[in-house]
């Protein structure tokens, strides 16, 4: 199987330490590496060097390098620019469809905190059996621990077998970012997992299912396919960016039958480190007597339930505040309430609407 990292993304619920030029995946919010490191740690013991790519866009390309100089160059695909998942993963499809079309391949998000790496890859190595034997896509979704409004649903159907102590399920159907009574009802029912986004198949089954479910996505791909085959390499650019924004979910995956689908349970502690609460809830281990994280020089009077952080030499005071974000970088400031931390990505949105790109 390969392993293809994801990380072209820019991760704006972690404003203001994740920015456009330097995204989450390359900032150390858990633990002492930044998490492209702690995601690529994942596998080195359990796939060869030779297994492992990275899907990136042309401002990540050198920092993928200098963080893993023992990658071969050809293993870092190079999409031409960014336009959301479905184009990056059929763009990554078509690539390595050239080598070998029928080879599983496995998307793994470079944001997402693991805390059981043996079992993680041993479901892995589940779906790789399992795609080779039924010819089925396979994504690996999590029991729901309270009701989310920022992940993907996946509904599923009657198990189907126990593999190594890994769980397949038939797939019913999925449900992109619910209203939270929906997502409620969802947690309730018991049948609905957070989605993990850990899409696994073969390049060629991929790119039917373009030509599929997302014909006018797949015209594009195919150009891809021929022009990666004969090494015509500047016309890529141009072709890719004609191919639709939108996200591989709404392209094909709603759209499947469910049948051609198998929902592995993954059970090996996961978080979508994808806002400022939920790294307050990861760090747990690290709260102070009042639950409070702090990654900074602070002086706290009657303080709870707080994540502060400060670059070094700067003094952070907080009074009678509970539950409280509060994230200070050289040239910017977040402060806002833990339940509010999903709303971060509406502060980017309101600098993009007033110019203030030197911001985001």
């Amino acid at each position: 199987m390969k392993i293809v990292i994801m990380a072209g993304g820019s991760g704006s619920r972690l404003w203001p330490k994740s920015r456009k030029d330097k995204p989450k995946q390359f900032t150390k919010v858990v633990g002492g590496k930044t998490m492209i490191e702690d995601t690529y740690a994942r596998f080195v013991d359990h796939f060869s060097v030779d297994a492992i790519y990275f899907s990136t866009i042309p401002s990540f390309e050198k920092r993928i390098k200098e963080l893993f100089p023992d990658i071969d160059g050809s293993h870092i695909i190079v999409e031409p620019e960014k336009r959301d998942n479905a184009a990056a993963h059929g763009y990554v499809a078509a690539y390595l469809s050239l080598t070998d079309e029928n080879e599983p391949l496995a998307f793994i998000p470079s944001d997402h905190y693991i805390k059981d790496v043996e079992k993680f890859n041993i479901t892995l190595k589940v779906a790789e059996e399992h795609i080779k034997s039924t010819g089925n896509m396979l994504d690996i979704a999590i029991e729901p621990s309270f009701p989310s409004t920022v992940l993907g649903y996946t509904h599923i159907g009657k198990h189907i077998e126990t593999s190594e102590g890994v769980e397949i399920y038939e797939f019913l159907g999925h449900t992109e970012k619910p209203e939270f009574s929906v997502a409620k009802e969802y947690v309730d029912d018991g049948s609905y997992l957070w989605h993990g986004n850990y899409y696994m198949w073969t390049p060629k089954k991929f790119l039917e299912a373009y030509k599929k479910y997302a014909p006018s996505i797949y015209a594009h791909l195919e150009k891809i396919q021929h022009l990666l085959k004969d090494g015509d390499l500047d016309a890529i650019p141009g072709e890719y960016a004609q191919i639709e924004e939108t996200t591989i979910d709404f392209a094909i995956t709603e759209k499947m039958d469910p049948n051609e689908v198998r929902i592995l349970k993954g059970d090996f502690g996961w978080s979508d480190i994808g806002a400022w609460d939920m790294v307050h809830d990861l760090l747990s281990y690290d709260y102070d007597q009042d639950q409070n994280v702090i990654k900074a020089k602070h002086v706290s009077v009657d303080t709870s339930g707080s994540y502060v952080s400060a670059p070094k030499g700067k003094l952070i005071a907080t009074i009678g505040v509970d539950d409280l974000i509060i994230v200070d970088t050289p040239d910017a400031l977040l402060v806002c309430p833990k339940s509010r931390a999903q709303d971060v990505k509406k502060v980017v949105e309101e600098l993009k609407n007033r110019g203030e790109e030197d911001y985001i």
